[in-house]
């Protein structure tokens, strides 16, 4: 009986997360292993977005800081970071892969070609500008 009850608990559990994919909130990490925001992917309009609803701040930074660097003709130009959408319009391409939209780097104001995928749990993100690239690993918050 016991066996029965934990061959449906991982079926359930396995199930759940599967149903998850991508969707969620996101740790992201910097080029020097670093925390530096948490991002929250979501759903709308069968398109994929995610957007910023946590900075992690050193000492001395601004904690509540706007994007000066953005281009003056984006919407987000001088918007708070905090709540803005970073990544835009995302279509499905595969199991848990995603690609067609953008992502911007608020630090730089710059927008990429974007491909998201997930792998080994992790959710890697993927900037294109060209044929050059740079590919981020954000791990999953609880």
């Amino acid at each position: 009986m016991r066996l029965v009850f934990f061959l449906l608990f991982c079926l359930f559990a396995s199930f759940t997360y599967a149903q998850k994919g991508i969707l969620g909130k996101w740790k992201t990490i910097d080029e020097g292993n670093e925390p530096k925001s948490v991002v929250e992917i979501f759903e709308r309009d069968s398109l994929v977005h995610g957007k910023i609803i946590k900075l992690y701040r050193k000492p001395g930074e601004d904690i509540d800081p706007s994007c000066n660097e953005c281009a003056s003709d984006d919407p987000r130009h001088k918007k708070k970071v905090i709540g803005m959408e970073v990544i835009k319009d995302m279509k499905r391409t595969g199991e848990d892969e995603y690609s067609e939209g953008t992502v911007l780097d608020p630090s730089s104001g710059r927008i990429y070609s974007c491909k998201i995928w997930l792998e080994e749990g992790k959710l890697k993100i993927r900037g294109y500008w060209g044929f050059f690239f740079r590919t981020q690993t954000w791990h999953r918050l609880q």
